[in-house]
Order: C-alpha cells, then sequence, then structure tokens
C-alpha cells in the first residue's frame, strides 16, 4: 500500500552517496560549539519523513558512516493520525531507516484540537515522554523557518526575546523532565537541503498541508515571503541574521536584569516557583526601563514563554501605587501554571495558584506528649529530633523540627513530660512578640508582623507545657499545676519569638533552632 505524498524514489542504502558540503558544515560547526555539552548524552532525531527531517537524517548517516560524525541518532516518528495516510507514512519512515541501518522508534499521539498548532504540542509532548533527563532531540528548523517565525512573532507584536526566534540550542524543562532542542540548520535555506534531496533521491513525504493550510506560517510562506524575495533575495538570510543580532541582544538585557533582581528580591520570602518577591523601594532605585526589563525577567521566570507586555505594564503600575489599597490582584495564565501577582506593603509578590490554594487548608490542632528521655519507657521517642507534620498534601509540605531535651533545657524546669501544642492563631487570639510591647490580636498583630492576608490563615501558635511523669493527661498531681506557655508563633516561612516568658525573651536564637520550620516543595517547582 502507497501514498501519493511520498516521492516515487526507491528506498535505497544513501551512505555512499555525495554529501552536501554547505549542509555538512553547518552541523558539524554546531556540534563542535555544543559538543562539551554533547558529550555523554543520548541523541534523537525528530523525523516527520518530510524533506527537511529526513535530509537531515540521511547527512547524520553520511557523517557517521565517513567517521566525521560520532554518533548516529535514533530516528523519532509521530503517528498522530491527522491523516489518511498516517499510518502509511509511519511504516514508510520505519522501512527507510531501516534501509539505512538507522534506529527508528514510531509513537502514537492524540491530538486534542484541529489546527496545527494543537498536532505540534502534541508531537512534542510525545517525544518528549519518550526522552529521558537531559536527552538531546535534534531537529531540522532552517533559515526560512527562521524567518517566518520572526515574521509571525513580529505582527503579534512581540519584544526582544520573541524576536530573536528559534535558538540553535535550548534547554526545556517541564515537571523537572528537562531535556534538549537542538537545531544546526538554522543559517541554511530551504533550497539547499531541497537540492540535496534532489541529489540523492530522497523518497520524502510532501505533506499537502504544510503549503495550503489556513494558519498564518502557511499564509506567510505561501504568500508573503515570495513577495518580501522580490525586494530583497537576500531576505531569508537577512531575517536570520536579524535574529540572531537579537538574540545576543536579549542576552545581553537578561544578565543586566539578573543582575538587578539579586539587589531586588526578598530572598527570605522566596519559595521556589511557587512563590517569588520583589522589593519595591529597590526596584524604583532602577531607570525606568531597567524597571520593565526587570519584571518581565521576573514574571517570566520557571515559564518558557515570556509575560505579555500589558501584564507587565500592569503590575509595573502596581509597583507605582501610593494608596494603601493594595488589594489589586493580577492573574497570568503561563504554560506551566497560572499566577497571581500582589502586592503588600511595599513588597510584590508573584504566587502560584497551587500555593495559594495549599494555603486554604484548614490547620489542625497536633499535641505531643514526650517523656525525658533519661528514663526508660516506651513512650520514649528520639531524644535528638522529633518531627510533626502541620499541614501537608500532594503539592507542599509544612513540617516542624522539635529538640525536645533542648525545650526542656531552655525552660530551666525539673519536669519530667513535656507536652507541644501545635493550634491554629485564632484571630482573637492575644499574643506578644519581641515586635511589641503589649499582647496583639487579629489585625494589629498582622500589620505588626506584616503578614500578608494569603497567609494569615497559616499561623500556629507553639505551646508547651511542663509536667511530672506521674501525672496523666486528665488526673494530674496536687502538687503539679501545669500552665501552657506559648513560645513560638510560625509561618510556613517565618516565625517570631512569643515574649511569654523572659528566659526565652532572652535567648532567641535557641529557642528558634530547638523548634524549627520546614517546608518541602516537589522539584516541579
Amino acid at each position: 500500500m502507497s501514498s501519493s505524498a511520498i516521492l516515487p524514489h526507491p528506498i535505497e542504502p544513501i551512505a555512499e552517496l555525495p554529501i552536501d558540503d554547505n549542509l555538512a558544515k553547518a552541523l558539524l560547526s554546531s556540534m563542535s560549539e555544543y559538543g562539551e555539552q554533547l558529550q555523554g548524552r543520548r541523541i534523537w532525531l525528530a523525523c516527520s519523513g518530510g524533506r527537511d527531517s529526513l535530509a537531515l537524517a540521511a547527512l547524520c548517516v553520511q557523517l557517521y558512516q565517513q567517521g566525521q560524525l560520532p554518533f548516529l541518532p535514533q530516528l523519532l516518528h509521530v503517528n498522530h493520525g491527522l491523516q489518511a495516510d498516517s499510518a502509511i507514512w509511519a511504516r514508510h519512515v520505519a522501512n527507510w531507516a531501516k534501509a539505512q541501518k538507522i534506529p527508528c522508534t514510531i509513537l502514537q499521539a492524540h491530538v486534542n484540537g484541529h489546527d496545527e498548532q494543537a498536532a505540534r504540542q502534541a508531537r512534542y509532548d510525545v517525544m518528549r515522554a519518550q526522552l529521558n533527563q537531559d536527552d538531546v532531540l535534534l531537529l531540522a528548523h532552517h533559515a526560512d523557518d527562521q524567518a517566518e517565525t520572526v515574521l509571525m512573532r513580529l505582527i503579534q507584536g512581540a519584544g526582544v526575546n520573541g524576536l530573536s526566534g528559534m535558538q540553535p540550542w535550548r534547554v526545556q524543562t517541564q515537571d523537572a523532565h528537562r531535556i534538549i532542542l537542538w537545531r544546526p540548520w538554522l543559517i541554511i535555506q530551504r533550497a539547499d537541503i531541497s537540492a540535496y534531496a534532489k541529489r540523492l533521491k530522497l523518497p520524502y513525504i510532501d505533506d499537502p498541508t504544510n503549503d495550503g493550510g489556513d494558519n498564518v506560517r502557511s499564509g506567510l510562506r505561501r504568500d508573503i515571503m515570495p513577495v518580501l524575495a522580490k525586494y530583497n533575495p537576500n531576505v531569508i538570510d537577512n531575517i536570520a541574521r536579524s535574529a540572531q543580532l537579537l538574540s545576543d541582544a536579549q542576552l545581553t538585557v537578561n544578565a543586566q536584569a539578573a543582575k538587578d533582581l539579586q539587589w531586588t528580591e526578598v530572598a527570605s520570602l522566596q519559595l521556589s516557583s511557587a512563590q517569588r518577591v520583589l522589593d519595591i523601594d529597590e526596584l524604583q532605585k532602577l531607570p525606568l526601563y531597567r524597571q520593565r526589563q526587570l519584571l518581565h525577567y521576573w514574571l517570566g521566570q520557571d515559564e518558557p514563554l515570556p509575560p505579555a507586555k500589558q501584564l507587565v505594564d500592569n503590575v509595573l503600575s502596581l509597583s507605582q501605587r501610593h494608596d494603601h489599597d493594595h488589594q489589586t490582584e493580577l492573574f497570568w495564565q503561563g504554560r506551566k501554571q497560572s499566577y497571581t501577582i500582589r502586592r503588600y506593603r511595599q513588597q510584590l509578590y508573584r504566587l502560584s495558584n497551587e500555593w495559594l490554594a495549599w494555603l486554604k487548608i484548614p490547620l489542625i490542632e497536633r499535641t505531643q506528649t514526650l517523656l525525658d528521655l533519661t528514663v526508660a519507657d516506651t513512650y520514649k521517642v528520639d531524644s535528638e529530633s522529633f518531627s510533626m507534620t502541620l499541614r501537608s498534601d500532594d503539592t507542599f509540605a509544612w513540617h516542624v523540627q522539635i529538640m525536645p531535651n533542648d525545650v526542656t533545657r531552655l525552660l530551666e524546669s525539673d519536669k519530667d513530660k513535656l507536652r507541644i501544642t501545635f493550634a491554629p492563631l485564632d484571630r482573637n487570639q492575644r499574643v506578644q512578640t519581641a515586635l511589641a510591647s503589649r499582647p496583639q490580636s487579629g489585625k494589629k498583630l498582622y500589620q505588626t508582623l506584616g503578614i500578608p492576608s494569603w497567609m494569615r490563615e497559616s499561623l500556629v501558635v507553639v505551646s508547651v507545657t511542663l509536667i511530672n511523669k506521674e501525672s496523666s493527661e486528665n488526673e494530674l498531681l496536687e502538687n503539679d499545676c501545669p500552665i501552657e506557655q506559648p513560645i513560638l508563633l510560625l509561618s510556613p516561612l517565618e516565625n517570631w519569638v512569643l515574649a511569654s516568658d523572659k528566659l526565652l525573651e532572652s535567648n532567641p536564637h535557641y529557642i528558634e533552632s530547638a523548634i524549627s520550620n520546614c517546608l518541602t516543595v516537589p522539584s516541579s517547582f
């Protein structure tokens, strides 16, 4: 069974046929440039069976057989069933690979939608699932593809980053799975690849939807590029050169933004991609153009695609407000996560919505009674440390680590049973921290400690009760009058020593080390 889209050339070995010096030079030069990164990595080649990818696969076979290429990539072909002949095309690619003695894997993909973008996303998703950590995916994108990409982004209003086009070497991370996209032919024109494929009589698949589609890229290829070539025959090379210059400019901008970020981020409040915080006072010391660049860089951290200019402008306006109404919420749907951007006092927060949802999980009171470990007892726990989970789900886990003997020594007590209670802070509960001269509750306490509204349901009071070992939970000895003593106020990211005991006031660092906070974040964040 055959397909009319497949050029009617027989499948024959091509290893001994003439090599195109220009195409080979581009591939080998790129390999030399990224040789250190390629060392020890498995390399795959995305092969649709079309002219470009089959030509790149053929060149790899030829260079490998001649000893100029130290590796032979494994072909990956994705059958997403969008064409009636998709299964025939997949078999054709497998048969061609077999004739060239190059490994080939056929993958099946389900496309959610009917447009080219949906098909492209499905292809990348299924190929990414096939690749292991740090594998390299070799792609046959060329200078014509680059020119079309730059023009597409230009008419969409992209900035320097977007207009720099596709990168020859790009690290792509999704859910902690990292792969590399390698494009060695971005300086090669489609015409050169076509001439090479014609000389080798490659039986490539000429997909009729490539030029006849109704998407923007097909329209640019079919209608716009030929017109531009009439004005300047070097238009493709010129656009590719501009993309490279803009890529270099973007690296300069990013380097400056990364340097500015070191001075403006609030390191103590960073929580990977879940929470990133900027100091507005430090931000406003920068010239306005660097503020915009920094916000663009700061917002786009952890995301493969940058934020829209409108979002950057809105966040800049939020940072410039002089009123005290900081209830404004800006939303951004990134490719990997969705975010809310908030302001609290002189700080900007970019909060993942998964993090905000976790902060709303109700806290419950937890109590643990510990015996003095110098006495043998079946209830004893490790005297070095004891862990308690305050809140946990599939995304984040909040633990505290307790050193029971250290707590006992701090309190200078001769009691031999220690009860530690972790209770959610009630809005009406009055506590006194070292930052206040008297006990406070509710809004005054939050203002004194600088606690944003989204963190106020995640406050826990740590209290200790010291009692004699002979006392039970319900029956206390006559001379044993335990008093519950609040010693610490915790949030997932901060803690405050409570001034309920003069000894604790004079030893705040000791109590913080005796009861330490720990928030664990999944690697995908």
